[in-house]
């Protein structure tokens, strides 16, 4: 009996490893209320004992519950929060989530294609939602994705998701809103060459800059034109830019290359993004009177300059914010997205206030990517995106996201890493 009870149990967990990617939620049909938690709204302010609802995937109160009478008839579900913390959905910028399944895999890559000048590529219609890597983000509350392509010079138009949908159609939150560059670097040229290594550095990064300006030229004139003799697939992705309808990430970290991109796109009246921005530290008084926000690489990583402070990746949130510089956080990779919380908790061990920390992954990062109108604050009227944690979501050691919601819907936090938890756990038990 015994042995037909853990076969049993094999079985079960077996059934479970079969569908690893939870079924997307339904759209929520009645309203729903949290109630008692600290409310972080996303725009710097705090509420210590909260009264958050929503309907139809709208937020209809935010509140504080000690100074509201509050009709709880009207809701058919309550969450009792108190203790617990509430936030607006985290959103990743900056990925390759959906794109990239298994980096030594060639065959789940989807993030880039061949050839230098491709902004016409849509990363939106390679996005796949049956990646087992989304739900291992969004249980650590990051519920909104920038999927950004990469290679190339200009790599393509990236475009805004939501984690728990179908298809793509039913993920595109916000769709083809900004293009890459990926700037030209500072590199020596390999092999024997008669130049010192100084002029091969200069000859080499100078001539991909003016082929960069002689492109973006001949893509200005272009959409100059309202009705071209003959329909050019890569300027036409590229009208937006002109008229600063879509922005212009720019993906670089070196001091020099960040004010030399950002001075390329005024001069053809772009609105920049810089993304990376290593050294944007060193250049956060140019950043800030031209008004261009950064996009940050990983927090916890090392230097990129041997004369730097080990820590300085650690410090450079801290002195942004203190410049009056708008600025978001971003991982590397597209499994680590779901420690994106921890990038900017990191931040906040070095000085950075923790409500900043929190601006920089909710409304900050929805003002940079042109969609603040419907998420990344807890605001009546917005998108119902939001989580609940037991603990602080910047700290590792407390933060347990126990309840998520986008837009109302209540969405299953399950994942592949969960389940294969379960499976070992339950093999050692027996």
């Amino acid at each position: 009996m015994k042995y037909f009870f853990y076969l049993f149990l094999n079985i079960l967990f077996m059934a479970h490893l079969s569908a690893q990617v939870p079924v997307p939620a339904p759209a929520q049909k009645a309203p729903i209320l949290i109630l008692g938690a600290v409310a972080h709204l996303g725009d710097g302010t705090v509420i210590e004992q909260s009264a958050i609802g929503f309907e139809n995937g709208k937020l209809t109160l935010v509140a504080d519950a000690t100074l509201i009478r509050l009709d709880r008839t009207r809701y058919a579900k309550i969450f009792d929060a108190s203790g617990k913390h509430v936030y607006p959905g985290f959103i990743a910028p900056n990925t390759q989530l959906g794109l990239i399944e298994i980096d030594a895999a060639r065959p789940t890559l989807d993030a880039a294609d061949i050839g230098a000048y491709n902004p016409q590529l849509r990363s939106l219609v390679a996005y796949n939602t049956d990646s087992e890597v989304a739900p291992t983000v969004r249980s650590n509350g990051v519920l909104l994705a920038q999927i950004v392509p990469t290679g190339g010079t200009l790599s393509g138009t990236s475009s805004v998701v939501q984690l728990d949908a179908w298809n793509w159609e039913d993920a595109a939150f916000s769709i083809d809103e900004g293009i890459h560059l990926n700037w030209p670097a500072l590199r020596t040229i390999s092999g024997i060459q008669t130049l010192t290594p100084e002029q091969q550095r200069a000859n080499s990064y100078e001539k991909d800059v003016q082929q960069l300006h002689a492109f973006v030229e001949a893509a200005r004139a272009y959409a100059n034109q309202a009705a071209p003799d003959v329909k050019n697939l890569k300027f036409e992705a590229m009208r937006g830019l002109f008229d600063q309808k879509k922005p212009l990430y720019i993906h670089t970290g070196n001091v020099k290359t960040i004010q030399e991109s950002v001075l390329f796109a005024e001069k053809y009246g772009i609105r920049p993004v810089i993304v990376g921005g290593e050294d944007a530290w060193m250049q956060a008084d140019f950043l800030k009177s031209h008004n261009v926000p950064v996009i940050l690489s990983s927090t916890q990583s090392l230097p990129n300059r041997e004369d730097s402070d080990v820590d300085q990746p650690f410090k450079t949130a801290v002195q942004l914010h203190e410049k009056g510089v708008l600025f978001a956080f971003s991982h590397k990779s597209a499994w680590q997205q779901r420690n994106l919380a921890f990038q900017a908790g990191q931040a906040v061990g070095f000085g950075l206030p923790k409500e900043a920390a929190v601006q920089a992954l909710t409304l900050h990062t929805a003002q940079i990517l042109g969609i603040s109108d419907r998420c990344g604050s807890l605001s009546v009227g917005k998108d119902a995106t939001l989580f609940i944690s037991e603990g602080d979501a910047l700290d590792m050691r407390s933060c347990q996201v126990t309840a998520a919601f986008i837009q109302g819907r209540e969405i299953n936090l399950d994942n592949k890493q969960k389940q294969l938890s379960r499976r070992f756990d339950a093999k050692y038990k027996q």
